[in-house]
């Protein structure tokens, strides 16, 4: 019994979750997404969103790109209040925002644990795995045989 009483003391403790600040006051987070890997730094400002050292909206010019990133801060209800400084490498364009989104995701949990929730519901904190498959010996691709020739 006083078992069962340790443990739902200890269970009511780690409840509040404290947020995964650095000495600079932001929150990092990886995101991965495809062959993509992005390193994401979220701290209170103003919106900006610089990625690779340039802004989001050269580094990524189709507007699907942009919004997809922008997603979790509107789920949130914090636009305009975090400025995002990612490095991604690896992958295509459409990866790299699917891993920025996934860094950024992660990172909003770290500075605000409450914001989990409504993350989670989303999809935005689970790490998409579906990747390219392999190329087999005797065929074209993964799965495109060669064309067959009767004679």
């Amino acid at each position: 019994m006083e078992a069962l009483e340790a443990l739902k003391e200890g269970a009511e403790a780690a409840a509040p979750a404290e947020p995964k600040l650095d000495q600079f006051g932001r929150a990092y987070a990886t995101g991965k997404r495809k062959n993509a890997i992005a390193r994401v730094w979220i701290k209170p400002g103003s919106g900006k969103i610089t990625v690779n050292g340039r802004d989001d909206s050269v580094y990524f010019a189709r507007p699907v790109l942009r919004m997809m990133i922008n997603q979790p801060f509107g789920i949130t209800d914090r636009k305009d209040q975090f400025d995002v400084y990612a490095t991604v490498t690896g992958g295509g364009l459409s990866g790299q925002a699917g891993a920025v989104r996934h860094g950024i995701s992660k990172a909003l949990t770290y500075f605000e644990p409450g914001l989990r929730p409504a993350l989670k519901k989303e999809g935005f904190l689970t790490r998409d795995p579906r990747v390219v498959e392999r190329k087999k010996y005797g065929k074209a691709k993964a799965r495109r045989s060669f064309q067959f020739s009767k004679r």
